[in-house]
């Protein structure tokens, strides 16, 4: 491990937190796609099947910015014990349901309820805030968040549709539901870390969604969210066509790579000047990178092209994420980061219903015109929002770049 990632965990406890927020994210990955699996090899209704995934990522939209904001006012323990017992009862009724054939109603209801599962993610990243605010090293930790996601979601699916398919139906799920309940309460066992609550605070007048720089960052990444989701599932329906289903797993995993690749590579360099350039360069970087997809004739040309799109996506995330901690207020910090995984995840949905419905129509080959469109979208609202983000922040002490900029315009 480079030396600048080292340095990470010379502070107590963070190896602690760190490998709990693995455990605990796990399911981000799992989760629906292990839904998919298990209700198709159950039942065979691949339509039952992606509506009840759909709708688990819909109730975790709606629900995340819920349970962050309470985070950011009571604190982690008091309140992501509570949520993830609530997503952990709604996914045994969801197993027992689907198991011996309940109605449908019963599986959609336990899909809303494993909802209310929380933004793991979020609430690491909150810990490295507390910790690093203002330093260089906050920086890093965004970076090595970013490729700890990306090892999730190559590793995740993977493991999730091989229980399910080698072992029993639910053995997917309920693994992730297992890592979940250890991530968390482990996490949340670990007091010295957690950032202090703001109970008093009236945190900006409401909802963090409030600041103008957040609405732009969450609009972009509903658009950056749908490139995801299609490019998701048109890669297995291309994969399918071209007579090698199996292949979609590791070209996918391939997609992840190039960005956690990316990502340790950007939380190596240091940056002057405000980050929001690099945020816009960032999102035109990754719509380019649709492009080749529409050119696409076979699956080994694919593999190198979406490895190589890939490496936009992590620092992407990481420069929002940056963002996010300059113009959103400290008391709020953890439920603005859940906004953009809020966005995301309502373009996974869109992104996905998108294409099935464009492969059904005209093939897998024209699928790929979605994530196209979805870059472009992307690209648009950035530059329509981009003095949004330039305006001065409302709280300062935030971003890595512009701290350090301060700091030599002040010695200078």
């Amino acid at each position: 491990m480079p030396s600048p990632y080292r340095a990470l965990f010379a502070a107590p406890g963070t190896k602690g937190f760190t490998a709990a927020g693995l455990l605990g994210r796990m399911p981000l990955s799992m989760m629906g796609i292990g839904v998919v699996t298990m209700i198709s090899q159950l039942t065979g209704r691949y339509g039952l099947a992606g509506a009840l995934s759909a709708t688990i990522a819909l109730a975790a939209a709606v629900a995340g910015p819920q349970v962050s904001r309470l985070v950011d006012r009571h604190g982690q323990r008091r309140v992501l014990r509570p949520a993830t017992l609530i997503s952990l009862v709604a996914g045994a009724l969801l197993l027992f349901a689907a198991r011996y054939g309940w109605p449908d109603w019963v599986l959609f209801v336990a899909c809303v309820g494993i909802g209310c599962v929380p933004s793991v993610g979020a609430m690491v990243r909150a810990r490295w805030a507390a910790l690093y605010r203002g330093t260089p090293q906050l920086h890093t930790a965004y970076s090595f968040e970013s490729v700890i996601d990306e090892v999730c979601f190559i590793f995740g699916p993977i493991i999730s549709i091989g229980l399910s398919t080698a072992w029993f139906p639910e053995a997917g799920p309920l693994l992730a539901g297992c890592f979940l309940a250890v991530g968390v309460f482990w996490l949340t066992a670990q007091r010295a870390t957690e950032p202090a609550p703001h109970p008093r605070e009236k945190q900006g007048g409401g909802s963090a969604l409030k600041a103008p720089a957040l609405q732009v960052l969450v609009a972009t990444f509903v658009a950056t969210g749908a490139i995801f989701g299609s490019v998701d599932v048109v890669t297995v329906a291309f994969a399918d066509e071209q007579g090698h289903k199996g292949a979609a797993s590791v070209v996918l995993a391939l997609y992840a790579a190039g960005s956690c690749g990316a990502g340790l590579v950007f939380g190596l360099m240091r940056f002057k000047g405000a980050p929001e350039p690099r945020w816009l360069l960032g999102i035109c970087a990754m719509a380019v990178s649709m492009i080749p997809l529409l050119l696409v004739g076979n699956l080994p040309f694919l593999a190198v092209a979406l490895f190589v799109s890939g490496m936009a996506v992590a620092p992407t995330m990481i420069t929002t994420m940056s963002l996010i901690e300059e113009h959103v207020p400290r008391a709020q910090l953890t439920e603005g980061m859940t906004w953009v995984s809020t966005g995301l995840a309502v373009g996974v949905a869109l992104g996905s219903s998108a294409a099935g419905w464009v492969i059904d129509a005209a093939g897998a080959d024209a699928g790929y015109g979605v994530p196209a469109v979805s870059g472009a979208v992307a690209v648009v609202v950035g530059f329509l929002g981009y003095r949004r983000l330039s305006r001065p922040a409302p709280r300062r002490g935030g971003t890595v770049e512009q701290h350090s900029e301060r700091q030599e315009r002040h010695v200078a």
